[in-house]
């Protein structure tokens, strides 16, 4: 399964989507809201997966002054062909929230709209959740409370300043604090990340305004974003004068038999197992060789790549 960003529209018809479909593949794509001709991409060897459904999430509403940006998500449900015991399916997504650093408020909008589709397009008939892979360009580094709020499933952002939301700036110069809650309630999206339906509406009425977000997936990272010999960081993106990891690939990580974290109450069926990565790089590495792009990597970012066993 190949996620693409950053995917210009004229580039994806003419040569991209042939080019996979020529290999084996099916394409899914989404483009940009607004001017800005790019898109997220999605796909899959048609030998391995059949297409369920197809769900691009818009994070532009016009009705919404906080979500005038035009960034979008995609999220695909798929069902293995291989042998199976199991009805099993896989959810897997693919987003590149806003860059602006400043913009915590809608960076932490726009996952809660794409966790909210997941959500929706990866339950299962008995009430728990299929495999998920989420993959993507965050605009966020990693140990920041947006990554925080995606690997723990909370976040108390009371008193948090919007700059610091996507740690990506030392000093950050967003300095006004996150309003609670973050988005207006017309958006249809509880605090646990999920479509409102009138039940959810009444039980938070009821109940003081709460600055807490959550999330009903377990979520682990495929790469843990330090080098363990020397603590030196791994980098995923460089350009001018900074390198830094933005991109990921979360999935939900298998079960274990032991205690259930607190907040992972919620069932899976099965789960991922990770079987390997490709490695990163340090900073130091990608000046060896003129940072990005370079002769041998067109992108200003790296490659992420993960195998993973599904776990029935």
């Amino acid at each position: 399964v190949l996620c693409l960003q950053e995917v210009q529209e004229d580039h994806y018809r003419s040569e991209i989507k042939s080019s996979l479909e020529s290999l084996g593949y099916h394409c899914e794509y989404k483009m940009r809201t607004g001017r800005k001709p790019d898109g997220c991409a999605i796909c899959f060897k048609t030998s391995k997966f059949s297409l369920i459904s197809s769900n691009p999430v818009e994070f532009f509403r016009r009705d919404i002054p906080l979500l005038d940006r035009d960034n979008v998500g995609l999220v695909l449900l798929l069902q293995p062909r291989f042998h199976c015991k199991t009805n099993a399916a896989i959810c897997i997504a693919n987003t590149h929230l806003l860059y602006n650093p400043r913009r915590g408020d809608i960076k932490l909008t726009q996952l809660a709209m794409l966790l909210a589709e997941i959500a929706s397009v990866a339950s299962q008939k008995d009430g728990s959740f299929c495999p998920v892979i989420i993959c993507g360009d965050f605009n966020s580094v990693p140990g920041s409370p947006l990554y925080k709020f995606i690997k723990e499933g909370k976040l108390n952002y009371k008193g948090l300043a919007i700059g610091k939301v996507s740690g990506q700036e030392q000093f950050p110069k967003g300095q006004r604090i996150l309003s609670i809650p973050i988005w207006p309630k017309k958006l249809g999206i509880s605090q646990n990340c999920v479509y409102e339906i009138k039940q959810q509406q009444k039980e938070e009425n009821a109940g003081q305004l709460s600055s807490k977000l959550r999330h009903h997936f377990k979520l682990s990272s495929v790469y843990s974003h330090y080098f363990p010999e020397t603590g030196i960081p791994e980098v995923t993106t460089c350009h001018s004068r900074s390198a830094v990891t933005v991109d990921y690939i979360f999935y939900s990580a298998e079960n274990d038999d032991t205690a259930a974290q607190p907040g992972a109450e919620d069932s899976f069926c099965g789960g991922l197992k990770l079987l390997g990565r490709l490695a990163l790089v340090t900073e130091k590495d990608l000046w060896t060789v003129n940072g990005l792009p370079n002769e041998s990597n067109s992108s200003d970012h790296l490659p992420l790549l993960a195998e993973f066993r599904l776990i029935e």
